[in-house]
């Protein structure tokens, strides 16, 4: 799984003349099954997002963020293989490959 951190690295008002589109592209993200999480960072410096996706299909999809294409943040894609979890969140496990 994925964890993407996005830092703005423009003003304010920038990000928000860009937030709409950026919205519009989470929301097909998330039907197309890329993310299964996604919000603000507190204080609002970013976001974070989630995801299970192959790493092709992730990078292919952050090239289509609007905060990516107008430079409006920076992204950092980090690998988190979870191996322990509550009850209710074993979607969220690593499933191991399959043997050799």
């Amino acid at each position: 799984m994925y964890v993407v951190s996005l830092t703005y690295k423009v003003a304010q008002d920038i990000v928000d003349y860009h937030l709409d589109a950026h919205v519009a592209w989470l929301k097909d993200a998330f039907d197309e099954g890329v993310f299964m999480a996604a919000g603000r960072k507190v204080p609002r410096t970013g976001g974070l997002l989630l995801s299970k996706a192959d790493r092709h299909t992730l990078d292919a999809s952050l090239a289509q963020d609007p905060f990516y294409v107008n430079g409006v943040a920076e992204f950092e894609v980090m690998e988190f293989a979870a191996t322990r979890v509550a009850p209710g969140f074993e979607n969220l496990l690593d499933q191991p490959g399959p043997p050799n």
